[in-house]
């Protein structure tokens, strides 16, 4: 059963290296962007 899981896990290694040649490192997902408040009664007058 060991020798099963180490030859998965060797897939698996194969396989994301395959999908990272061909379409390149998988991405980082966007930082959400911070609210920032804004004071903006001087700006109606």
């Amino acid at each position: 059963m060991d020798y099963l899981e180490r030859l998965l896990d060797k897939l698996r290694e194969l396989a994301q290296k395959l999908i990272e040649g061909l379409l390149g490192p998988q991405g980082e997902p966007e930082p959400e962007l911070i609210p920032i408040p804004v004071n903006d009664r001087r700006s109606r007058r």
